[in-house]
Formats: C-alpha cells, structure tokens, sequence
C-alpha cells in the first residue's frame, strides 16, 4: 500500500481553523505506546491535534494534562479488552495487542488500526460498530484517509453504525479551543451561548 499521508486530500475538505499543532513529543509518545506511528496520523496532529469532528474524537497519543481530552494511551486497554472479548475482526487471526486506538465516539463507535506489520503507515483502520453485526469491522486505508472517504461518502456503505458525519463534513475543534469555550459558558463545538452554562458546574 505504501505510505499514504493524506493530510491534504482531507485539508481540501475539512476545514483547520479550529485545529492547533498539538506540538507532540513523538519520542516519548512512540516509547510510551512501543511503537511509531502513522505519518498520516503525526501529520494530523501538526494540523488538526486532538479534538472533536463533531461527535467524533480524534485522541492525541498521550494525556494533554488538561484532562479535557482522553488520549491513546488512556484508551489502549479499552480498546483492546472489546477486541478479545469479541474475537476481533473475523477472519484476522491477530491478538488484542496488535490493536491500537485512534478514535472514539458518533454514538459508541471505536476506531483504531491493526499494527499487520513494522510500517505503520500500511496499518489498515479497525472499527467497533455498537449497532452492527459483526461489531467489528477492517477498513484497507489509513486514518485520514477514512476520515475523508467516511465524510464524502466514498465506502460503499457507512462505516460506522452511525450517520452523523456520513457523507456530510463535520467541523473540527482542538480539544483546547473546545475547553475555553466551555469556560466562556459558550457551546464547546459551536462557541455558540449555552443556555445551560453554568447549571451543572
């Protein structure tokens, strides 16, 4: 498959203007996690970092130390205790620590790759779909490039057992932009005035 960045085939799409560099420490974040990771997705996070596509979280590789965002790191057990206790992807023969997240949420939906090999970058995207059978599922492309196809439609059918962001652009909101707005008594997503700020604090 090669390397697939696709950091700007998903820019042509999905505005940035709420994005930040979460300026990673990949040395750290790698050793962490024991493993490199997909250029696509260290590309993300120069542009996008972690944040929300709308009800989709993009989790950045480490905790942020603001706990406002989760993080890989944070979701790594999760993540890989569903895949044993549902027997993964059918027909992969591969264990629960061949699996890694990148991605949670649209309604209990869970995303990682299958580390099939030492290159990340030929990693394929697994999915947990809540509502389908069977839960998961494996996808031949990279992170940003699912978001992409996801987003305009281009699977043959959705990829997650939710339509929220099938075929129609999310907007996408650093985690730290996200908190401040909070703060502001403003919608985290929209930064539009919450009627409810405030009332639950």
């Amino acid at each position: 498959m090669g390397s697939r960045t696709g950091i700007e085939a998903l820019q042509r799409i999905l505005p940035h203007e709420w994005g930040a560099d979460e300026q990673v420490d990949w040395t750290a974040a790698e050793a962490d996690l024991g493993t490199p990771l997909p250029t696509d997705y260290r590309d993300f996070m120069a542009v996008y970092g972690g944040g929300c596509i709308d009800g989709l979280i993009v989790l950045p590789p480490l905790p942020t130390g603001n706990g406002w965002q989760a993080s890989i790191t944070g979701h790594v057990a999760g993540f890989r205790e569903m895949w044993t206790m549902e027997g993964g992807v059918p027909g992969v023969g591969l264990g629960a620590d061949r699996v890694l997240p990148w991605g949670s949420g649209c309604n209990a939906n869970e995303l990682g790759w299958l580390m099939t090999g030492p290159d990340p970058d030929r990693w394929p995207v697994v999915v947990w779909r809540r509502h389908d059978d069977p839960h998961w599922a494996l996808f031949d492309c990279g992170m940003t490039e699912f978001l992409r196809r996801l987003m305009t439609a281009a699977f043959d059918e959705c990829p997650l057992s939710d339509l929220s962001l099938w075929g129609r652009v999310g907007t996408f909101v650093h985690h730290a932009e996200q908190e401040r707005r909070f703060h502001a008594g403003l919608d985290p997503m929209t930064g539009e005035p919450d009627p409810y700020a405030g009332m639950f604090g």
